[in-house]
């Protein structure tokens, strides 16, 4: 991504008042022709990873999410990562009807976490941090990817810590609701995959 220049597009949407800390960050995507990379740049004034086993309760921790429809179809999945690469990935049409990937789908995502792998308590502290992700095709495992060249996609970019001092809910796209809520694909932007 880096040799290609690819710039990172900032997540700061700020859907609902009651939460108005805006952490920084940004997201750039790419398309190797049979994966998605994904790097996030954070920044924020405190960090949080309990959890360290995927399909765990992600969204807890210092939490980035990749929300995406990848077909013409009303299904969309839930790719979210704790800032020490713990995954949750689902699939499904809506908040309540949420099928979890298995082991041997989530094991197939590589993971760069510049913190390490270790989970830790709240710190209290400003960090700056970054993921990347490998997704290959196989993990949107409710349809037959082959290729994503020349489509396009619907999706949209999350930042979350539910449980730090700090809580928040930030998105690349406006989210209209009247309670923190990413699993609205009605708000999903197109994204044009070169």
């Amino acid at each position: 991504m880096d040799l290609a220049c690819l710039p990172f597009e900032s997540i700061a949407e700020v859907s609902w008042s009651d939460f108005p800390y805006r952490p920084r960050v940004g997201v750039r995507l790419a398309n190797t022709g049979h994966s998605l990379l994904l790097h996030y740049k954070v920044e924020e004034e405190c960090v949080l990873a309990c959890n360290h086993h995927d399909n765990g309760d992600i969204w807890t921790d210092s939490c980035v999410e990749f929300f995406v429809s990848v077909a013409d179809d009303d299904l969309y999945y839930n790719i979210e990562c704790n800032c020490i690469g713990a995954l949750l990935v689902g699939c499904g049409n809506g908040r309540h009807d949420r099928q979890r990937a298995g082991e041997e789908i989530t094991s197939q995502i590589g993971r760069w976490c510049s913190l390490g792998w270790e989970p830790f308590p709240e710190r209290l502290e400003y960090t700056s941090w970054e993921i990347m992700m490998e997704i290959p095709f196989l993990v949107f495992f409710r349809h037959q990817i082959n290729t994503l060249t020349g489509k396009t996609i619907r999706a949209n970019f999350h930042k979350c810590g539910d449980h730090l001092s700090r809580p928040h809910y930030l998105s690349w796209q406006k989210i209209h609701s009247p309670r923190p809520d990413f699993h609205r694909p009605e708000f999903f932007g197109a994204i044009e995959i070169g």
